[in-house]
């Protein structure tokens, strides 16, 4: 008789599930899974993964609305965040826009340099002047093997 009873409890907890316009279970992704979504999206899935595999992995939870609304929520406070960090990187460019650096090599009667200026002596460079980079955030078409005027491009942010 338990079984019987364990059984219907399963049934009617599936039956509860947040179903989605195609009859799947709606999820929210707790964390991003390949091949499924990213952290934060509702998605759709069958009943069977999302039993068997999403929630008790933790990776995903129950659709709800105040769920919903939290992620929205969290949301709008990380796009503040990201704004304000654009923000501040906006106001390094410009500076560093504005910014002349020298860097010392030895070179030829003819201006060629003996080595090359690359990413990590422009790093080093701005970092006396107290600018701190990362070497892949610095462009160039090619290593600087002659003397002259250059124009940098830093990379800060994708947009």
């Amino acid at each position: 008789m338990p079984k019987t009873e364990s059984k219907k409890r399963t049934r009617n907890r599936l039956r509860r599930l947040p179903k989605g316009p195609s009859g799947g279970v709606e999820l929210l992704l707790i964390q991003s899974v390949d091949d499924l979504g990213s952290q934060g999206e509702v998605v759709e899935v069958k009943a069977g993964y999302a039993n068997n595999y999403l929630l008790p992995q933790g990776l995903a939870t129950y659709a709800t609305d105040h769920h919903k609304r939290m992620v929205d929520k969290h949301r709008a406070a990380l796009l503040k965040v990201e704004e304000a960090r654009l923000a501040d990187l906006r106001g390094l460019a410009n500076t560093l826009g504005r910014q002349s650096v020298t860097i010392e090599a030895n070179a030829n009667d003819e201006g060629h340099l003996y080595g090359s200026v690359g990413a990590p002596e422009i790093v080093a460079a701005l970092k006396k002047i107290e600018f701190n980079l990362r070497e892949d955030q610095i462009r160039l078409e090619g290593p600087l093997k002659e003397l002259g005027l250059y124009t940098v491009t830093i990379h800060f942010h994708q947009k």
